[in-house]
């Protein structure tokens, strides 16, 4: 079995963490290895619809990106992914405080990968659970592809 290089997941969050739209939305992966991912989102006014709670696209994002990121670890270096498939439950409102989603790899494949992720409140209320399928695209959007597109130096290898 590979180990994955902890050098390169440290400078992989810095690098995802940085995006357009994880600022947009306050989104943070915090943890990665093999089949499981931790982002966070810290719930300002923007993340609120009309009647006041969290809409239900953030808890889609949340999901969306827990579950994408809990495949990385155990695919090969220049895979790449794309969501071809979200279903989100959204089980729970929330008004405030930080929203923990963790993802989870069910089955990683050559060219498709399924994964759920679950969201919570800081009080482990369980708000929202989805799935994921994933396609796996070799050589496109791949974690190469993020680099070049953020002018972002390279970084260390992901395989020891």
């Amino acid at each position: 079995m590979r180990q994955i290089n902890p050098q390169h997941i440290d400078a992989l969050l810095k690098l995802i963490n940085s995006s357009p739209y994880f600022r947009l939305l306050n989104i943070r992966v915090c943890e990665l290895r093999e089949g499981y991912s931790k982002i966070q989102v810290n719930l300002e006014q923007k993340h609120l619809n009309p009647f006041g709670s969290a809409h239900g696209g953030v808890y889609a994002s949340a999901i969306d990106t827990a579950a994408y990121w809990a495949a990385y670890c155990g695919m090969d270096e220049d895979a790449g992914f794309t969501s071809i498939d979200l279903s989100v439950s959204n089980l729970a409102m929330v008004q405030t405080g930080l929203i923990t989603a963790e993802g989870h790899a069910i089955k990683t494949g050559r060219s498709l990968c399924l994964c759920e992720a679950a969201a919570a409140d800081e009080n482990g209320r369980l708000l929202a659970h989805g799935t994921s399928k994933l396609m796996v695209l070799q050589g496109k959007q791949s974690v190469a592809d993020a680099i070049r597109a953020m002018g972002a130096p390279a970084l260390p290898e992901k395989f020891l």
